[in-house]
């Protein structure tokens, strides 16, 4: 099976390359010849690659910076995403598409599942709910994967930052009352192709609609900075002490979901994937970082 993903440096494209399956081939399509703000150019640029499915994972991201840069985030998470979605229709082609847990409000409760109702209080997220809509229009043979607080070796994440700032410091503040799934781009990677094998074989439209995918388990991000730091004092004997804030405590442009607990039942009902919980996940990645560190000094 060939798999076109979109973007050539995200961390699902890379997790994606990364992967080792036999039969797969994973190809990374973006910037010349597929630049989501020319749409004209993301057809030819798909149809080169002869793809059995293409999986629609470039985005804006720059949560912050979209408050000031909307017309931006809309024309590659919505039009951009649309005319990636249009492009697989006209090639027979199912296209998956990763989506966020910006899309809610996050003043629920409890776990969101797919039906809840949206209501996405930034630019970002309003865009990404937008590009939701347009790639269900565009085409009827789609998955939209709803995923959080994603983290790789690769690219800037939270794993990432946390690892860099403990080098040069030994207390950190972190807000503690946004909650959530951290969830990794490699098990990302591999529930889609999963996901992506029985697209090509099943035709039941069951599989096809919006469904949530992030890590098992839940937790907020000083915990979650908390159990990195963990990992690094138990292969450096180095701690860092984490003080909890509230968001109040530390502002930024674009405000942030408190609850972005996703449901993941539907797609473990569906297609039998089963994220793994983020503790062990988050445990593979960072000691691969702290090895990948060690082996460079």
């Amino acid at each position: 099976m060939r798999i076109a993903v979109t973007g050539k440096s995200g961390q699902v494209t890379s997790a994606l390359q990364a992967l080792e399956v036999p039969g797969i081939e994973v190809i990374a399509i973006g910037r010349p010849e597929l630049d989501l703000l020319e749409p004209s150019t993301v057809r030819e640029a798909i149809a080169n690659v002869k793809p059995d499915v293409v999986v629609s994972s470039a985005a804006y991201t720059a949560v912050d910076k979209a408050e000031s840069d909307e017309a931006a985030a809309f024309a590659i998470n919505r039009d951009g995403a649309a005319a990636v979605a249009a492009a697989a229709a006209k090639l027979s082609l199912p296209v998956i598409h990763l989506s966020t847990d910006y899309v809610f409000a996050g003043d629920k409760p409890g776990r969101y599942i797919e039906s809840d109702p949206v209501g996405p209080v930034s630019v970002y997220g309003r865009a990404k709910l937008e590009g939701e809509h347009a790639v269900a229009r565009a085409n009827e043979n789609y998955v939209i994967l709803r995923t959080s607080w994603v983290y790789s070796t690769f690219g800037h994440n939270f794993v990432k930052t946390m690892l860099r700032l403990a080098e040069t410091r030994d207390a950190l503040s972190v807000v503690s009352d946004q909650r959530g799934c951290p969830t990794s781009a490699q098990d990302i990677a591999d529930a889609i192709v999963k996901i992506a094998g029985r697209l090509t074989q099943d035709s039941s439209p069951a599989l096809r609609g919006v469904f949530h995918l992030a890590g098992s388990g839940e937790t907020n991000w000083a915990e979650f900075a908390r159990y990195i730091f963990s990992i690094r004092q138990e292969k450096t004997g180095r701690g860092v002490t984490v003080t909890d804030i509230a968001t109040a405590d530390y502002p930024t442009a674009a405000k942030r979901p408190a609850n972005s607990i996703l449901c993941c039942d539907k797609l473990t009902s569906l297609y039998g994937v089963s994220m793994p919980d983020w503790r062990v996940s988050t445990r593979t990645a960072v000691t691969k970082l702290l090895d990948e560190s060690k082996e460079a000094v």
